[in-house]
């Protein structure tokens, strides 16, 4: 099952995007998707239900968080009311020792995205800041990353030992599907999805 873990709709303050319309581009286009996740900026977005749209095209569409940190920005899949009130999601220098903490406390998994990017990714942030304690999961493609910024982010991750994930970190429609991440197992809500993630049952793709 191959999903992309990364994606924002207009729901984020620099997304252009409506979840219908990144629906109807996958099945024009009969991209390679079974689903995606919507990791707002800054936020959970605990209000929209697209099950209905989910239905009607054939896809899994759930619903994370992109958060923002000392070392960059860092993706959260599992969010639950109590890990909402854990800690402010609208911050923008959130400890990221403070995110991981707290996601295990809530079952669910904090993963660096886009490391290998200049300020918002965790590789640039080493130097001052050293190696942060308990990431297991880094993005390793990102569908906006230029340059060699995937390359960092791989390096990174084989040097640390962490797994690996891919996203498409859409922010426009034809964006969405630039990378994701393929799973073992059916995932068929958040729940299996964290387990996957937790199990390291899946492989990062990228069709750039």
């Amino acid at each position: 099952m191959i999903i992309d873990l990364h994606a924002h709709s207009i729901k984020s303050d620099d997304g252009r995007a409506k979840v219908e319309n990144y629906c109807k581009w996958i099945r024009t286009r009969e991209l390679p998707l079974d689903g995606f996740v919507l990791t707002e900026h800054r936020q959970f977005d605990d209000e929209s239900d697209y099950s209905t749209l989910g239905e009607e095209y054939g896809l899994l569409i759930l619903k994370g968080s992109e958060v923002e940190t000392e070392y960059g920005h860092v993706l959260v899949f599992g969010v639950t009311p109590d890990l909402v009130n854990a800690f402010d999601f609208a911050s923008i220098s959130l400890p990221l020792a403070k995110v991981i903490e707290e996601c295990e406390k809530h079952h669910a998994v904090p993963v660096p995205c886009h490391p290998g990017r200049p300020r918002v990714g965790m590789a640039a942030h080493l130097e001052e800041y050293g190696i942060p304690e308990g990431v297991k999961i880094v993005e390793i493609y990102n569908g906006g990353s230029r340059n060699n910024e995937d390359e960092i982010a791989c390096t990174l991750a084989s040097e640390q030992g962490y797994a690996g994930i891919a996203g498409s970190d859409a922010h426009i429609v034809s964006h969405i599907g630039r990378c994701a991440t393929q799973f073992t197992d059916q995932i068929r809500s958040m729940q299996e999805l964290v387990e996957a993630l937790q199990n390291n049952a899946f492989e990062a793709i990228t069709y750039r």
